[in-house]
């Protein structure tokens, strides 16, 4: 699959079209995912590098149950996921990675698809991802297999080896779990 991102990033719709149309089966995968968390109704997730904020349009769509915040650098992309998601219940906050505007233990899921190799200071990310986990709580990190290896580095040295690892999703494609250690954490990283 050849995808022409050439001024894509620039302009949230067009990468919005490109994705929306190679990256359907991920979003998928993600919704079904969460689906099978076993998550209590009332759980918040977190998009983090939302994009044009196709995935949480996805997620609030198939699973209204839970409540979603989305955040990306890019103002422009935030403000095509506004204007797309006019409707749908998520709260989308341009925002680093990094630096998160929300208080520590406020998610029970991370999720983040296809962003991480844009990240600037992966290791002040995962810091920053662990502190807005609740205790039990857990990141999922979608992205190309070769692309998470500084991650999964990170993630070990944050969560503790054993509260991570890496399972194939599609063909170029793995997803980084991390589990927040806490009182319904018991060291495994199912999910």
């Amino acid at each position: 699959m050849r995808i022409a991102l050439h001024g894509a990033f620039a302009h949230a719709d067009r990468y919005d079209t490109i994705t929306t149309k190679h990256l359907r089966g991920l979003d998928a995968r993600v919704v079904a995912d969460v689906s099978a968390a076993g998550l209590e109704p009332g759980a918040r997730i977190l998009d983090a590098g939302t994009g044009p904020g196709r995935l949480p349009r996805a997620l609030a769509a198939a699973l209204p149950q839970y409540r979603y915040d989305a955040v990306d650098l890019s103002p422009q992309m935030i403000e095509h996921a506004r204007t797309a998601g006019a409707g749908i219940d998520v709260a989308f906050a341009v925002a680093d990675v990094g630096r998160l505007p929300f208080e520590d233990a406020t998610f029970d899921l991370t999720v983040s698809s296809l962003s991480q190799h844009h990240w600037a200071d992966v290791p002040g990310a995962m810091r920053d991802l662990r502190r807005v986990l609740r205790p039990g709580g857990r990141l999922w990190i979608y992205d190309v297999r070769w692309m998470l290896r500084r991650a999964t580095r990170e993630a070990r040295a944050v969560f503790g080896a054993d509260a991570v690892r890496r399972e194939p999703v599609r063909r170029f494609m793995a997803r980084l779990s991390a589990t927040a250690p806490g009182p319904s954490s018991t060291g495994s990283t199912a999910g």
